[in-house]
């Protein structure tokens, strides 16, 4: 699909079959989402730069990421996608400035591209060429990331309060075993999120440094705010790793030690037995000749020695703290 946008906020669908020579007046983004090869084809006859494929935005290297040829600026970022969800995802977003005029090309839908042009047409005197708009959508970027980093940090609160709350309510440990998998689960969205971070710090520090953007003084303070906005929340992101870490640890020592006074109760009651078991042995064995065989209160006593053995050691274990 190809989506292009004007400076005054309207947007037109072009489609291949229109066969447009040149684009209609005023078109300062053009946003690709999933396009197939002749799409691709297309916008490149209209703008004469050359789109990269899917397989183009997979490239690591930053030399294949970040560069100019032929006065167009090539820029790929890793932006997380479906992090509202359980599957989030990392999806690559390349960013082309030719001239006066900003071209996307993505295969996913991030939320921030859609809260971008939801507010398109609220501000679309800020938007007149394609540095102010990649300025606004990389500003939208960061606050969207902030905002997936804000419900992070409330889900970790939450787990923190459902694991050292209310210990005596919970099913231990496999209630924590439970949390294990949700401590896991914000880790992997983390994870993709400092990545994303990473990947708009390189960015936007190519970016500031692109006479294209350094000619718009005010497009550059904005990509310097939003740099230091995206150095901010990877500090933020670090912390919260560390609190995912310590809840991770915090869960496995719970675990340890519910684990460990279950033996423990298991070791207790052996040994409380074990005098018991004794006396019994004692008494079970079949020799011919033994003295309390034919004593009257033989069987009853038996029972009272079998008794007080066990209550004798509970008692012990008592008075040491043990139990």
């Amino acid at each position: 699909m190809i989506n292009a946008y004007s400076a005054d906020g309207s947007m037109r669908t072009l489609l291949p079959e229109e066969a447009l020579r040149q684009l209609p007046d005023g078109v300062v983004w053009i946003d690709l989402v999933g396009p197939t090869p002749r799409e691709d084809a297309y916008v490149e006859s209209l703008v004469g730069v050359q789109i990269p494929t899917r397989d183009d935005l997979k490239d690591i290297e930053p030399s294949s990421r970040l560069y100019i040829e032929k006065d167009a600026v090539f820029m790929t970022a890793s932006l997380v996608w479906r992090a509202d969800g359980n599957d989030p995802e990392l999806t690559d977003v390349a960013f082309i400035l030719s001239g006066d005029r900003l071209i996307t090309v993505r295969y996913a839908e991030p939320k921030s591209f859609q809260l971008f042009i939801a507010a398109l047409c609220r501000v679309p005197d800020r938007m007149r060429d394609g540095v102010a708009m990649l300025a606004r959508l990389l500003e939208t970027i960061a606050d969207r990331t902030a905002e997936i980093l804000e419900n992070t940090a409330n889900r970790i609160d939450t787990l923190s309060s459902d694991i050292f709350r209310d210990r005596g309510r919970r099913r231990a440990p496999r209630f924590l075993e439970g949390k294990l998998s949700d401590i896991a689960e914000q880790h992997r969205l983390l994870s993709k999120v400092r990545d994303c971070l990473g990947s708009l710090s390189r960015l936007l520090t190519f970016l500031m440094n692109v006479q294209l953007v350094r000619d718009h003084k005010s497009d550059n303070s904005l990509c310097r705010a939003v740099a230091h906005d995206v150095e901010t929340l990877s500090e933020h992101a670090a912390f919260i790793a560390g609190n995912i870490a310590f809840l991770l640890d915090a869960s496995l020592g719970l675990i340890n030690v519910e684990q460990n006074a279950i033996i423990k109760i298991f070791s207790i009651a052996s040994v409380v037995f074990l005098p018991p078991t004794l006396v019994a042995s004692l008494y079970g064995m079949n020799f011919r000749f033994m003295p309390e065989l034919d004593w009257h209160y033989g069987y009853p006593l038996a029972i009272f020695a079998m008794i007080l053995s066990a209550i004798i050691p509970f008692f012990v274990f008592r008075w040491k703290g043990w139990l």
